[in-house]
């Protein structure tokens, strides 16, 4: 697998509270490894809130025996939300902080996922599919039928979350396996992308561009000319 990955503050925020990470080596049993997180709570927090979320997870996945990825996902994410929430509850600070985070691991042509939140996971070939769903309040909406997909980008409460690492002693992610095509990319960002750009148009990003570090910057760019009102940050995969 090959990967590059970009994480920037964007034009309207004053500082960067997302974290990413992206190995195309080994991690532990893993073959490889590619996280993002956006951190809520307040500048220090939120900064702290999706740091915590991948060191631990990385630290956790490092020293794992199992072999399955989204067993190892699961535990290494189970236990990233309770150290978050247990470090909050100590330091008045940091209370209430808490992160998103999708994370993806790619073996055999298979691609494993989870996520808490709205950071979004996309693989991308002859169209563009979002894999992951959004745990928020607009797509709850959404699912249940109270609210048009196409107004939801403009909800004025599109950044309420109604899951979070952190945000409870106890967190289910979501998990999926997709099968993956020879020439599919997969796309891991923060909201910071996804609500500023058009999914069609992230697609048409990613096939303009041959190399992965043009197609990352290419798309914080788009994102930063649509107002880049939040942090932006994207890891793209292929292979």
């Amino acid at each position: 697998m090959k990967s590059s990955g970009i994480t920037d503050t964007g034009s309207k925020r004053s500082s960067n509270q997302d974290c990413i990470y992206f190995s195309d080596k080994p991690v532990g049993p893993m073959p490889n490894l590619y996280i993002v997180a956006d951190g809520m709570g307040g500048h220090k927090a939120g900064d702290q809130a999706s740091r915590m979320a991948i060191d631990i997870t990385v630290e956790f996945i490092k020293k794992s025996t199992l072999e399955n990825p989204i067993a190892i996902l699961k535990r290494a994410m189970l236990y990233a939300n309770n150290e978050i929430y247990k470090t909050a509850n100590l330091d008045v600070d940091l209370s209430g902080m808490g992160t998103t985070m999708v994370a993806a691991v790619v073996e055999d042509n298979k691609l494993y996922v989870a996520n808490v939140g709205d950071s979004r996971l996309y693989v991308i070939g002859d169209d563009i599919k979002q894999v992951t769903m959004d745990h928020s309040l607009v797509e709850e909406l959404i699912r249940n039928g109270e609210l048009e997909r196409k107004k939801g980008r403009n909800h004025p409460e599109k950044n309420i979350i109604t899951k979070a690492m952190g945000s409870k002693d106890e967190v289910i992610p979501d998990f999926f396996e997709i099968d993956l095509s020879p020439d599919d990319k997969i796309l891991l960002c923060s909201d910071g992308l996804s609500n500023m750009v058009e999914d069609d148009e992230i697609r048409d990003i990613i096939v303009e561009h041959y190399s992965l570090d043009d197609t990352a910057q290419a798309l914080v760019d788009r994102a930063n000319y649509y107002g880049g009102s939040d942090n932006i940050s994207v890891v793209i995969i292929s292979e």
